[in-house]
């Protein structure tokens, strides 16, 4: 007798097109071939002594060893509540406005699961962080890509812009949320003020949820980072994520946070408790401590990395590369074609090979895969000689 099991595919089928993700093909291609490693984002030295003393602490005090409380210790709910006052000025109440969760990919996760039904449409900013899709597709809806498109500034600079006509042509009745994603993983944009207006009034026109992955907030060398929630009309429907791992450099822990009004906190909570329902216990109260460093820890964070795009950012246009700039986060994207090449994942696969660096191909980020193509993205989140390397091979490598 034949079961319909013998014939049916293990894997359920909304998660049939994802296999393992891109960062780890890449970072697995990195050992073997060892190669310098600037596909997956990840910084290569760890953060502040003081934090890591106050997880040890944490440790041997018992505090967080066993089950922390459900929405999360209340020392990091306080701290998180602070953070968002002391640097945007908005009030948030640290027992129901905030959760804590293991580190933004479950927040994403959880909120998609929370708030979408079987058959809604999410929007979501394309190129997007790879987990966005899975977790739409997990939640049963339908995603809907706005395409970044790059543009050429006055000055010269190239860029990834939002057409802000395309995205209000891309609702529909069957719309529930815009996923937004500032600063922008991988491309580097950071959305201005008008263009946050914009999609405030959108949001608020259409009757729309809004969900703001927003873990590069304190790395913006150009423009200023403003959370969605703070626009008129949004606090009451923005779910806000933010994490521990890019500020700080302790991506390991897996610390991070939704902020949001009580009811769509409780929402987001309903489906993270059965996730992983708590996590990260002693080193919740390290990134408490974290939180309240002085305003020269960010300010620092910040000044390095600008540093450090600006020295990978040379390195790739002195290599033959297209650049463009980045404004947030710690990647740079790159254009391909000046190199002769047109296919970021056949270019990225050789690339071990031929210069000794790892990158990861754009186009895998992309639903309209051929729009991504021709662009790759590097990663600058580490120490300045090993950029100073791995600009050197690919000088080599590619003359």
């Amino acid at each position: 007798m034949t079961y319909a099991q013998d014939t049916r595919p293990l894997l359920n089928r909304r998660l049939a097109e994802f296999g393992t993700t891109i960062f780890a093909e890449m970072s697995a291609l990195a050992v073997r071939t060892g190669a310098v490693n600037l596909g997956q984002g990840f910084p290569d030295t760890d953060g502040p002594e003081s934090v890591r003393e106050a997880a040890v602490r944490a440790l041997r005090d018992g505090h967080g060893n066993q089950y922390p409380p459900g929405p999360g210790v209340p020392e990091l709910r306080e701290a998180v509540a602070e953070h968002q006052q002391r640097f945007y000025g908005r009030t948030v109440d640290p027992d129901t406005e905030v959760l804590v969760t293991a580190g933004a990919t479950e927040a994403i996760a959880a909120s998609l699961l929370a708030l979408v039904e079987p058959g809604d449409e999410v929007i979501a900013l394309e190129p997007y962080y790879d987990s966005y899709a899975a977790a739409v597709a997990m939640a049963g809806g339908t995603r809907v890509p706005v395409t970044l498109r790059p543009a050429e500034e006055p000055d010269g600079t190239r860029r990834f812009r939002l057409d802000l006509d395309e995205l209000r042509d891309a609702v529909t009745d069957r719309t529930r949320l815009i996923l937004l994603n500032t600063p922008h993983n991988p491309t580097g944009t950071v959305l201005t003020r008008e263009e946050l207006a914009a999609v405030a009034e959108l949001c608020v026109e259409r009757d729309l949820l809004a969900v703001t992955d927003e873990v590069y907030e304190h790395l913006v060398f150009e423009g200023e980072h403003l959370p969605l929630a703070s626009f008129p009309g949004m606090r009451e429907r923005t779910v806000t994520i933010g994490s521990a791992g890019k500020t700080f450099s302790f991506t390991g822990w897996k610390v991070g946070w939704v902020t949001g009004t009580a009811p769509l906190v409780a929402a987001v909570r309903s489906a993270k408790q059965y996730l992983t329902f708590v996590s990260a216990g002693p080193f919740q109260y390290a990134v408490a401590e974290a939180l309240r460093l002085p305003d020269s820890h960010f300010d620092g964070l910040r000044e390095d990395h600008r540093a450090k795009r600006d020295l990978l950012t040379r390195g790739l246009a002195d290599a033959g590369f297209g650049v463009f700039r980045t404004a947030g986060t710690y990647f740079v994207t790159a254009d391909i074609r000046p190199l002769g090449a047109e296919d970021g994942t056949a270019f990225c696969l050789s690339l071990p090979e031929r210069c000794g660096v790892v990158a990861v191909p754009t186009q895998v980020f992309y639903d309209h895969e051929r729009e991504g193509a021709p662009f790759v993205r590097f990663a600058f989140c580490k120490r300045d000689e090993v950029l100073r390397d791995a600009v050197g091979r690919l000088k080599s490598g590619l003359s």
